[in-house]
């Protein structure tokens, strides 16, 4: 077996082709038939001209048929593109054309938004309608399921540890970038993360583990209540699972409903349920207490974690889910560029403040002379992943040079988060540098303002940017949403923040929204929330 998404997957079908790898509501796919669907989509996608290489976008909500569809492209050695589902027609084609898409799988509602642009995509050669409730369609695109039904599985390739796989960032403060990888270092990081820095991975022991998971029917059952198409859901939630011969569970809903996620987890016996920080645990959190006040909470004897990544996840809502939940909470510091930190509490080990993590085996953190931050100096420094790596930005080698660089023989990743450490050598995140507000010639990292608002009971969520200020340089402005039943009053807000941070850290000024913009991934959209604090300083 070599490291690569389909030659691992092909050989967990091998091994367990009776046990479940997708189920969603009214739906459960065996490993083998889901190995074969992939293999005649794989033999479309090649009859259809996709060599080896070429990008193959997904355009859809979660879905079983989204998870056919992306191994089929790896069983084509071609590259999956993430779409992200909310894009307008200007975010679309600035993808598609900057990921060099040739194919695109799309939900079936979303025919019209394509049909618009198509005329602006020459280099597709080919549109695959998954069906869906809508009943939409798109002149000329070939139907998922006639392709399954029409063309016979692809012979299994020899594939290639040098096979890219690639993922978009999610465009939150920038353009959106594809992220390459070599599917080697990919799989194997996926694996190493997995199994733990006491153990070396090798196919040898994955095999010998995928059977060891099968024969005690402990196999996982992984739930991404979070979107697959950004990496919490998909490499925390799918990768993980399917690694080891387990179970990916998804629903096809098109809005969050955390009433249901709780249900569908109970019914699909999830062992885990992954989302993104306070974005999804929160609501998740409110539901959970409903539930239990109507004696309504569901059997979640199955769920044994609940795994974040990508955004805030805080102590305060850590220590209500685990009011309700004899679990472990695993909350990962990383980005689209790589993991560098966690935090895994339970009721045995509760949570200690928000946004501190155990640095990862490969995690340093470095000045601006490369030189490394030490422990309890209370200095700031950029964070740097030192473990598996991206081989760079797709079509961006200015870019690339300046995020991936090696300090002293060693390769390191520097997504740009800020950071200090602590004497005990916990890292403490302050934030992205790219939204950090200098006001008064003093840097604020916002999601620290962040998390002292939101620690306050009217507050449902905040983010907070900088504006323009003839004085200053930059004001704080805080846009922030109320919680259910309450009023935001400004002038208590600020002074219960006055007693978290110091006095420069302090909004300047409050504009309260029905919801602070997010992404479907729950990460902060702090370009829509600038514009929102223009307007409302206009």
């Amino acid at each position: 077996m070599k490291w690569h998404f389909a030659d691992l997957f092909e050989t967990v079908a091998e091994l367990t082709p009776d046990r479940p790898a997708l189920v969603e509501p009214g739906l459960t796919r065996s490993w083998r038939d889901y190995e074969d669907r992939a293999a005649r989509l794989a033999s479309a996608l090649v009859g259809a001209g996709i060599a080896p290489g070429a990008k193959v976008a997904i355009y859809g909500h979660n879905s079983a048929a989204w998870l056919e569809a992306q191994f089929a492209v790896f069983k084509a050695r071609a590259v999956p593109i993430n779409v992200n589902y909310r894009y307008v027609d200007e975010e679309l084609v600035y993808l598609f054309d900057n990921a060099d898409v040739e194919a695109v799988f799309f939900d079936a509602r979303f025919a019209p938004r394509l049909a618009a642009i198509r005329d602006r995509l020459p280099k597709v050669r080919a549109f695959i309608r998954i069906g869906d409730v809508s009943d939409e369609r798109l002149d000329g695109a070939l139907d998922f399921e006639a392709l399954i039904a029409g063309n016979e599985p692809l012979p299994r390739l020899t594939y290639s540890e040098d096979d890219l796989y690639m993922v978009y960032t999610g465009g939150t403060t920038g353009m959106p970038k594809g992220v390459m990888y070599r599917q080697g270092d990919f799989v194997r990081g996926i694996a190493g993360y997995l199994l733990g820095p006491e153990i070396e991975p090798t196919p040898e022991f994955m095999i010998a583990a995928i059977r060891q998971l099968a024969d005690s029917g402990e196999s996982p059952v992984a739930f991404p209540a979070c979107p697959l198409m950004h990496g919490t859901g998909m490499w925390l939630g799918a990768f993980a699972a399917h690694s080891f011969g387990g179970t990916v569970a998804v629903l096809r809903d098109e809005r969050f409903d955390p009433a249901r996620v709780w249900q569908f987890a109970a019914q699909c016996r999830a062992s885990a349920v992954i989302v993104v920080g306070d974005a999804f645990a929160k609501p998740m959190l409110a539901a959970l207490r409903q539930g239990a006040d109507r004696g309504e909470a569901g059997d979640l004897s199955a769920l044994k974690m609940i795994v974040s990544s990508g955004a805030m996840f805080s102590a305060e809502t850590k220590l209500g889910l685990l009011e309700h939940l004899d679990i472990e909470i695993r909350d990962s510091m990383g980005s689209t560029e790589g993991g560098m930190g966690a935090s895994i509490v339970s009721r045995a080990m509760p949570p200690g403040p928000t946004a501190q993590f155990m640095l990862g085996p490969q995690t340093k953190v470095f000045d601006e002379n490369d030189e490394e931050i030490e422990p309890g100096s209370d200095r700031i420094g950029m964070i740097a992943n030192g473990g598996f790596t991206p081989v760079g930005y797709y079509k961006d080698p200015e870019k690339s040079a300046k995020t991936f660089r090696v300090v002293r023989g060693h390769r390191y990743a520097f997504p740009g988060d800020f950071a200090r450490i602590a004497a005990d050598g916990t890292l403490i995140l302050l934030g992205r540098g790219s939204v950090c507000i200098n006001t008064g010639g003093e840097k604020v990292y916002p999601e620290e303002v962040e998390e002292a608002l939101k620690a306050h009971d009217s507050v449902w969520d905040a983010l907070v940017v900088g504006v323009p200020d003839d004085r200053f340089g930059e004001r704080i402005v805080a846009v922030v949403s109320p919680a259910p039943g309450a009023a935001i009053d400004e002038a208590v807000l600020v002074d219960f923040t006055r007693t978290r941070l110091a006095g420069y850290k302090m909004p300047r000024q409050i504009v309260v929204v029905d919801a602070v913009p997010r992404a479907a991934n729950g990460k902060a959209d702090y370009k829509t929330a600038k514009e929102a604090a223009l307007a409302a300083s206009a």
